[in-house]
């Protein structure tokens, strides 16, 4: 029986280590942080300018991206962290699945980024967001290292799949 009929292969496995030590990367991180800006910087709660565009903020998004769903009903949370969830099975699924080691990378953002914030919902039942990105009176949705993580591996994933040459035959 040939190793690559036996299940995972030697390739699969660095796969899965530098998916999983991205994503576990990224959880540590993101945890760290907001723990850190809550209990630390935000006593009191305050807004402090950074530069001209950025300020750190505290705010608890009870919603999805950009608080959307924050005003719906207090199951929300327990629906959010099972879609969660069930797109963080898909990823792993992916990431086990995928041919090469810059989809690792991609994937364990992701998959990092959104375990960091069902970590959140499970802990506190909302998700700490605190860089606020402004240009004059205009703000930006408040977001967190874990929603940085996504956008980074979701432009990673849309940058590769426009740019990346394949045989599709």
């Amino acid at each position: 029986m040939s190793e690559q009929s036996r299940g995972l292969n030697v390739a699969t496995y660095r796969r899965l280590a530098l998916g999983f030590a991205i994503a576990g990367a990224v959880i540590a991180l993101d945890q760290w942080v907001k723990w850190w800006v809550v209990t630390v910087v935000m006593q009191p709660p305050q807004v402090i300018e950074v530069t001209d565009f950025l300020n750190l903020v505290i705010t608890w998004n009870h919603g999805i991206s950009f608080g959307l769903f924050a005003g719906e009903a207090r199951t929300m949370p327990i629906i959010l962290i099972g879609v969660a969830a069930a797109v963080v099975v898909m990823l792993v699924l992916w990431l086990i699945r995928a041919d090469r080691m810059v989809a690792a990378l991609w994937l364990g953002l992701v998959i990092g980024g959104a375990v960091g914030n069902v970590v959140d919902r499970v802990r506190i039942g909302a998700v700490a967001d605190f860089i606020d990105v402004h240009l004059g009176d205009w703000h930006w949705p408040a977001f967190n290292v874990a929603d940085s993580a996504i956008t980074i591996g979701v432009m990673l994933i849309v940058i590769d799949g426009l740019f990346s040459r394949r045989d599709l035959s």
